[in-house]
Formats: C-alpha cells, sequence, structure tokens
C-alpha cells in the first residue's frame, strides 16, 4: 500500500472528531447498499440487469433446460466462479497474411501483458520463411520464453477474404486456447492492421472501474470514483457474462439480397488463394433461426466460445453449415449464434470496442486511418482502432502520446526493472495482477457508462427480433 505522505497525517489522525460522523456514515452507507443489493436479488427484473451476481447466474444456468445440463458446462462454470476471485484474463488471436509478420509482432508488443494469453495466425499465403521468421522472434523474446503465453499456430490455413475460412481459423485458434489455458475470461480476435489506443493495465482498470461505477449507480450508491480500486475485491466475484459484439438483424431487402445468394470459398479445398465463387443457383430463407450481421471484430466471453465449439444442442453447429455458402460470414456466424441462443442474447453489448473509419457514402473497405484522424480516435474512447497503414506515424504517435510505449511493451504496473540507461523495465516481472491505469482508463469508463446504460441496452438482440 502506498502510505501517505502529507505531514499533518499524524494531526488528522490524532484527532478523534471525524470518528463519529465518519462511523455514522459508512453504518448509513452499508445499510443502504446491503438493503439494495436484497432488493435486486429479489427483483423481477434482475436478468435486465446484467446478472451481475454469480449467483444468480448460477441459478439461470440449472434451471435451463437445453443448455447447461452438461456436466462440462458445470465444470466450467465452477472454474469461471473461482477464476472471478482474481482480475481477468484476456485471450487474444492476432492474424496476418504475407508482408504482416512485423505488423503483428507490433501490434502483439502493444497489447501485451503477462496474465493474457495470445495465439498468432499467419494464413498460407505468407512465406514459409515469413512464418518461420515469426516463430522464432516469439521464440527468443526473453519475456514470452519465460511466461510461456504467447503461441504462434503451427498449422498455417488458407483465409479467404469474405470466406468462411476466416470463422474456420477463427473456431480453430480458440479451441487451441481452451485445450492449452484454462485461465481465459474474454476473446479478443485483432488483425495486423488494428492497434491498441489503451493499455493493458489501463485497460483493465478501465473495464473495472466502469463496470463498478455503472453497478454502483443501479444500486442508487455511487462513491467517489477515487475510492473504486480499494473496491475492486467486492466485485472480483461478479460474472465476466458480457459479449461485445456489434450486431443488427438483417430483415426486408436485406435479408432477400444477404441470404439467398449462394457462395463457394475455395480456401476450403484447395491449396492456393482465391477469391470466393458466385453459383448461379439461390436458396430459400432459413426459418429455424433468424440472421444477424454486424462486425467481424468481437470481444466474446469464453462461456460463449465454449458453446460455439461444444454446442451440445447443436445450433452452432447447423449455424456454422449454414454460413459455409455464406458472403461476408466472418460479419454474421458469432452474431446469429449467440442472438438465437436464449442464454446469451441477455450478454450481448452491441459494439466491437473499435474505432473504424469509413468513407461517405462507405465503400467495400473502411478508410485506413492517419494522423487526422488521431482526434477522432481518441474521442471515440475506444480501446482498439483499425486499419492502419504498415509504420504508419500516428502509431508512433499513439505509442508516445496514449500507450506511453519506448520500448518493447506498453509499461504496466507488471514492469518493475530499472529504466535507466534506456533498460527495458520490463525484463523484471513484478506482480502481474497489480494494475496501473493508462491514460485511456478515464475514456473508456465513459463509453462502458454509454454502453451498460438502458437506453443502449435496449438495442441488444435480444429486443431487435422481428417476426
Amino acid at each position: 500500500m502506498r502510505k501517505n505522505g502529507n505531514p499533518h497525517s499524524g494531526r488528522m489522525f490524532s484527532d478523534r472528531r471525524w470518528k463519529m460522523p465518519f462511523f455514522v456514515n459508512l453504518l448509513v452507507s452499508i445499510t443502504l447498499l446491503t438493503g439494495t443489493i436484497f432488493g435486486l436479488y429479489s427483483s423481477q427484473n434482475g436478468r435486465d440487469q446484467l446478472q451481475f451476481d454469480t449467483k444468480s447466474f448460477e441459478d439461470a444456468a440449472e434451471k435451463a433446460e437445453g443448455y447447461f445440463i452438461e456436466s462440462e458446462m458445470r465444470k466450467s462454470l465452477e472454474l469461471t466462479e473461482v477464476a472471478e476471485a482474481e482480475p481477468p484474463r484476456l485471450a487474444y488471436l492476432i492474424s496476418g497474411t504475407k508482408g504482416d509478420s512485423q505488423r503483428m509482432l507490433r501490434t502483439l508488443q502493444a497489447v501485451y501483458h503477462p496474465r493474457n494469453q495470445y495465439i498468432l495466425h499467419m494464413d498460407l499465403e505468407a512465406p514459409a520463411r515469413e512464418r518461420l521468421n515469426l516463430t522464432i522472434s516469439v521464440k527468443n523474446d526473453p519475456t514470452f520464453s519465460t511466461v510461456e503465453n504467447v503461441r504462434v499456430m503451427a498449422q498455417s490455413n488458407l483465409v479467404t477474404y469474405k470466406g468462411p475460412t476466416m470463422i474456420a481459423c477463427t473456431l480453430q485458434a480458440v479451441a487451441i486456447l481452451l485445450k492449452e489455458s484454462l485461465n481465459w475470461d474474454w476473446f479478443i480476435n485483432l488483425s495486423a492492421s488494428d492497434y491498441p489506443l489503451v493499455t493493458q493495465d489501463g485497460e483493465f482498470s478501465a473495464l473495472f472501474t466502469s463496470i463498478i461505477a455503472i453497478f454502483l449507480c443501479i444500486l442508487h450508491a455511487f462513491v467517489l470514483l477515487e475510492m473504486l480500486l480499494d473496491m475492486l475485491y467486492v466485485f472480483s466475484n461478479l460474472s465476466r457474462n458480457l459479449n461485445f459484439i456489434e450486431h443488427t438483424q438483417i430483415y426486408g431487402w436485406k435479408l432477400n439480397q444477404r441470404a439467398k445468394p449462394i457462395i463457394i470459398d475455395p480456401g476450403l479445398y484447395l491449396s492456393k488463394k482465391s477469391d470466393i465463387a458466385w453459383t448461379t443457383q439461390r436458396r430459400s430463407l432459413p426459418t429455424s433461426f433468424k440472421l444477424f450481421t454486424g462486425s467481424a471484430w468481437v470481444v466474446l466471453t469464453r462461456s460463449f466460445m465454449e458453446y460455439s465449439i461444444w454446442g451440445w444442442e447443436n445450433l452452432p453447429r447447423t449455424i456454422l453449415m449454414y454460413y459455409t455458402n455464406f458472403v461476408s460470414s466472418p460479419e454474421g456466424y458469432f452474431h446469429t449464434v449467440l442472438c438465437n441462443t436464449e442464454e446469451f442474447q441477455g450478454t450481448s453489448i452491441s459494439h466491437d470496442l473499435h474505432y473504424i473509419a469509413w468513407d461517405t457514402p462507405p465503400k467495400q473497405h473502411p478508410r485506413s486511418l492517419t494522423m487526422r484522424d488521431f482526434s477522432k480516435m481518441v474521442n471515440s474512447s475506444s480501446p482498439f482502432a483499425r486499419k492502419f497503414h504498415k509504420d504508419d506515424p500516428v502509431l508512433d504517435k499513439i505509442d508516445r502520446e496514449l500507450l506511453g510505449r519506448t520500448d518493447r511493451f506498453a509499461p504496466g504496473a507488471w514492469c518493475v526493472g530499472s529504466s535507466e540507461g534506456g533498460a527495458d523495465p520490463c525484463l523484471v516481472r513484478g506482480d502481474d495482477s497489480v494494475f496501473r491505469p493508462g491514460p485511456g482508463a478515464q475514456r473508456l469508463l465513459g463509453l462502458m457508462k454509454t454502453l451498460l446504460s438502458d437506453d443502449f441496452r435496449s438495442k441488444q438482440c435480444l429486443n431487435q427480433s422481428r417476426d
């Protein structure tokens, strides 16, 4: 704990007059907080309030008939409850293609934290030498080799733009993460052209303080933000069940335009990359599930990713087979699975946590970000942005002004070494469960307040369904 350096601190604590009003206020606050919590537990609208408490989430799991009945899921819930006693861990997939190895390493270093898990995939279009060099770079990094939380996928897959091979590669990466690491709470997919706008320490702290602030507002017992860090342990057992996935239901003329055409992805059966092929046949619209679309960039919970892989009532596999012939399947697969599964509908937040700039009218691809977009990126309060050209000067500006990154990693509280003489302070690791809010903490706090508001939550897939 940080010691109080105030020279008048001895006088303050020797004066006993503050004790009576302090304890009275403390007692009143505890009474109000406890009463409101019990009121929240008994509320009929508890599900609409994000199911913050672990017990209510577990109770809902026991009542579900077609989803939470499997022993593996119960085991996962037990592991989740244990994990929530400590700060969260993220699992990143960073993808790239030919010529992207250095960009992937730069993004990796900018989002690196010892608590997280990272998996890198270079598709088969990249030369074998480049893929090997990426593997060697990861293996030779002293931090990566010590912590052992960065993996390069040994199998390279063809990934076709707008095709289902991107979904297949993502699911493979998730399967590897589930097999090799139990300790992660959210899955995040990035490309080599993505870059963070907040530090990992700051991102964690901002995320936690944001949720805490919203939770306290719901309880009508908001306290000063400066006290939040002292209260993190109170919220360490809260359910981590929020899925950040920008989505909207497809209906009307867009449904006919998007759902009826049939495409074939040659990457499923050829060894060389080529564009998707369009067939002359068209198919009927699905009637057993509704179609959703949105951003391909997601932040999804471990429980939802487990469901997407295991899918014991078969819906994820059914929808995966449907999307095998669907154009731009990365922009619809997870969205459709989540919004057609009752247990996850209420967990969706329709935002991809990215700042992306589009031309007017929008073109096929988003506009590449440059120095002129810096203020808009910052004002968006998003933790990530895309897309960037390789080594664009704005990346250096982000490193310098937003991440404080001058060496390999964005510095965090886990970097306890000396920086004297230009040395890398992250070569010496401290406690990785201690976070130091970065400059993006307040920005992300504001974004989370908006995303968790009742007005924004009303836009989730649970309330968008149209018959």
